[in-house]
């Protein structure tokens, strides 16, 4: 049942998504970057609503309160593909970072490259932790969110990897706040696995701070991420 769940998901997570990409592709250069991003954001919506309804996994936020009204980078631990899409419709207006690769499949990526993302080279982790500096500056000024992960790299459910502060310096060097987020995605949606797991999926949004030392802040979102993941599990 689990198999015949997920792959009816699958099919609609598909067609849905490259319905909408083509649609953006089409009217997208025409519409601001803000409409844009609204747009594409229905996508999303609608994928996790379908999760909802064929694998039974559900979604519940604490905190979104928190969410400020002014620009912030956004923090996240990273377990899998559900929270690269779903954060477009959670915060707006979002920028996001991704692999450059991402870019060159055929609408989905040209749709993507609508929406303004900061498309690394994670071959060169040095030139990419610059990059991610510069544009993530420029999106800032330009009133977006900045969606980061930490992490670099998706991580096993339940598990915390090392936090970069190159993150924490963004928000430090244009004197935004962090907004800490973390959730357990992967124990629902497992990376690299077709199957879904029924289940909730929890998203804890923290309260928003300003960073002093970027090491230092970068060591306690670990943590409070850690905290959070155990109460879950």
């Amino acid at each position: 049942m689990s198999f015949l769940r997920s792959f009816i998901f699958y099919i609609g997570y598909i067609c849905s998504g490259f319905l909408a990409s083509l649609l953006a592709c089409l009217f997208g250069p025409f519409m601001s970057l803000n409409s844009r991003l609204k747009f594409f954001s229905i996508w999303p919506r609608f994928a996790n609503w379908f999760l909802y309804v064929t694998c039974k996994i559900e979604l519940i936020i604490e905190g979104e309160k928190n969410i400020p009204n002014e620009p912030c980078v956004i923090v996240s631990n990273h377990q899998g593909q559900w929270e690269t899409f779903s954060m477009q419709y959670l915060f707006h207006p979002l920028c996001t970072l991704l692999k450059k690769e991402l870019l060159y499949i055929p609408l989905w990526g040209w749709a993507m490259s609508l929406l303004k993302p900061i498309a690394i080279n994670r071959s060169k982790p040095k030139k990419a932790i610059v990059q991610t500096l510069d544009e993530g500056s420029e999106r800032l000024k330009e009133g977006l969110f900045v969606l980061l992960f930490p992490e670099g790299t998706r991580v096993k459910a339940g598990e915390v990897g090392a936090y970069a502060r190159s993150s924490f310096e963004l928000a430090k060097r244009n004197k935004v706040r962090v907004l800490p987020v973390c959730h357990n995605s992967g124990d629902c949606w497992p990376a690299h696995k077709f199957i879904k797991r029924p289940g909730t999926i929890k998203l804890y949004i923290g309260l928003p701070f300003e960073v002093v030392d970027s090491k230092k802040s970068a060591e306690e979102v670990r943590t409070w991420t850690e905290q959070k993941l155990n109460l879950i599990n």
